[in-house]
């Protein structure tokens, strides 16, 4: 079968379509004929070899979510699976793929009415969302600061904050057009990547939700107001520096709080239990996706150079 895999660690150009053995779904698993497959910032930061500690070499098959239609099962899987359309996460490899396999567990049924694209584009960015913005502790009445929020995480934790009651949505944006798109989405406020303030915008925020990270995210520190609450999801942009952590002791007695948070450490049925919930509202339209452009599998490294070029607004999906 056709998939694509990281033959040298760097640039997009280092991806590279290739025949690979069809997989054999294990006992616990299912096998899913893709029809739509997510690209997602953890794929980039992946394929510039920036995880390379943690054990992914050269030659690793990309891809963590891919949606299609079962065909096989492993030993100990209902076989009622066969034939129905699901989500699935695959953890970090085998996704870019014609075929790829998945723990029962992390498959999703998707409902009537929600594509493959719309299901891989909201699958992980959703749950990231909500309990990035549970983890902050945020409730109605505060302002919220969403940065990257043209990311399939950003635009969902946009839409759950402005129906959450928030007072203010912020976005970072990159051009006047983006902030227009957000807008539509539920921003009430558009500040620039450096997060100068609109005329109007609030001087601070009570939680900040942040995909970006990298060398300026000691600036949006200081935009947290008393009692405040960061939230890192994500590095696209690079590490922080590493004595970000004076902004806040620099800060102490306004009483701000920084955390890290991954959806990994979510129990799995709570997980699934707000994915489901989330396929419902984009299938009957009250929550939006977003995908930028469907491109077939074997122009991953286009996707890839658009991702890293800020082309993006949405989510990528690549089509076998």
């Amino acid at each position: 079968m056709k998939a694509v895999v990281i033959r040298t660690f760097g640039d997009p150009e280092g991806l590279e379509a290739v025949e690979v053995p069809v997989p054999v779904p294990a006992p616990g698993q299912v096998r899913i004929a893709t029809e739509a497959v997510g690209v997602g910032g953890v794929d980039a930061v992946i394929r510039r070899g920036a995880l390379a500690a943690y054990g992914f070499r050269e030659g690793h098959l990309l891809g963590s979510e891919v949606a299609g239609r079962v065909d096989a099962v492993g030993e100990g899987v209902a076989a009622s699976w066969i034939g129905r359309r699901v989500w699935a996460f695959t953890g970090l490899s085998g996704g870019y793929a014609e075929q790829a396999v998945a723990a029962v567990e992390d498959i999703l049924a998707l409902p009537d009415g929600l594509t493959g694209a719309d299901a891989v584009t909201l699958g992980g960015s959703g749950v990231v969302a909500h309990f990035a913005l549970e983890r902050a502790g945020f409730t109605p009445g505060e302002t919220v600061l969403v940065r990257g929020a043209a990311g399939s995480i950003g635009i969902t934790a946009v839409q759950l904050a402005a129906r959450g009651g928030a007072s203010e949505v912020a976005v970072t944006a990159s051009s006047v057009e983006r902030g227009s798109r957000l807008r539509d989405l539920g921003a009430t406020q558009v500040l620039d990547r450096s997060g100068a303030a609109a005329p109007r915008a609030p001087a601070g925020f009570d939680v900040v939700i942040d995909v970006v990270g990298g060398l300026d995210l000691p600036l949006f520190l200081d935009k947290l107001n008393s009692n405040g609450r960061y939230v890192a999801v994500g590095v696209v942009g690079g590490q922080p520096p590493a004595d970000f952590g004076m902004r806040l002791m620099d800060a102490f007695r306004r009483s701000l709080s920084f955390a890290t948070f991954s959806s990994d450490t979510v129990p799995r049925p709570d997980r699934q239990a707000v994915r489901s919930a989330q396929f419902a509202d984009a299938a009957h339209g009250t929550l939006r996706t977003v995908v930028h452009e469907v491109l077939p599998l074997e122009k991953a490294a286009l996707a890839h150079g658009e991702m890293d070029a800020g082309k993006v607004f949405g989510r990528i999906v690549l089509t076998p």
